[in-house]
């Protein structure tokens, strides 16, 4: 009541993402990184797609996850068969978490896992390096790398079966190769992965 929502991408008051700019919001339709057995994104990343993210990513603007989570949860049907059992994140390094406070991938991780009513779980920590944000194409495709932090890693029970993996930008499709070489070590199968936005380069 007191702070209403104003839109990310416009600042309009009263919406997290207003109608004009959800109307100016653009499909995407990525190519599918190495190791996944299906990805979608939402939208490209262009126009409005640009500040709304930025919002969630630098600003730990939360008004628009519900909003992301639906929409995300809108394009599981054209990845697999059924909804997988288990969502997951790419995470960011540990180090840029804690100086954050947040981990973007992780939020919208949640939100389409209350959208979809399946089970949310860490698997994944990513190795220290440069953040892939600014690096040139090339330097991309170099990075990053992940362990498995998942159940088995702790002595539990091993998971397995099929997962979706959830990051917010894709760009050349590395960190999700990435995410996806760790996740079918540890025996998941089949990958599937869904960003909120895709920059084609």
């Amino acid at each position: 009541m007191l702070f209403p929502a104003r839109c990310g991408g416009c600042r309009r008051r009263g919406w997290a993402v207003c109608p004009a700019c959800a109307a100016a919001l653009r499909p995407a339709c990525p190519p599918r990184p190495p190791g996944l057995d299906g990805c979608a994104s939402l939208v490209r990343f262009e126009g409005p797609a640009r500040p709304l993210v930025a919002e969630l990513k630098y600003r730990n603007n939360r008004a628009a996850l519900a909003w992301w989570g639906a929409r995300l949860a809108g394009l599981v049907a054209e990845l697999a068969p059924a909804v997988p059992a288990t969502i997951t994140w790419a995470p960011t390094t540990e180090a840029r978490c804690r100086e954050r406070g947040f981990d973007q991938a992780e939020l919208l991780a949640r939100a389409l896992a209350v959208e979809l009513g399946v089970a949310q779980r860490r698997l994944l920590a990513r190795l220290a390096g440069p953040p892939q944000t600014g690096r040139s194409r090339q330097a991309r495709l170099h990075g990053p790398a992940f362990r498995y932090v998942g159940p088995a890693a702790l002595g539990g029970p091993a998971l397995g079966g099929p997962v979706l993996v959830v990051d917010d930008v894709l760009t050349t499709g590395a960190t999700l190769a990435g995410a996806a070489r760790t996740l079918r070590v540890a025996g998941f199968a089949p990958i599937y992965a869904l960003t909120a936005a895709w920059t084609p380069l």
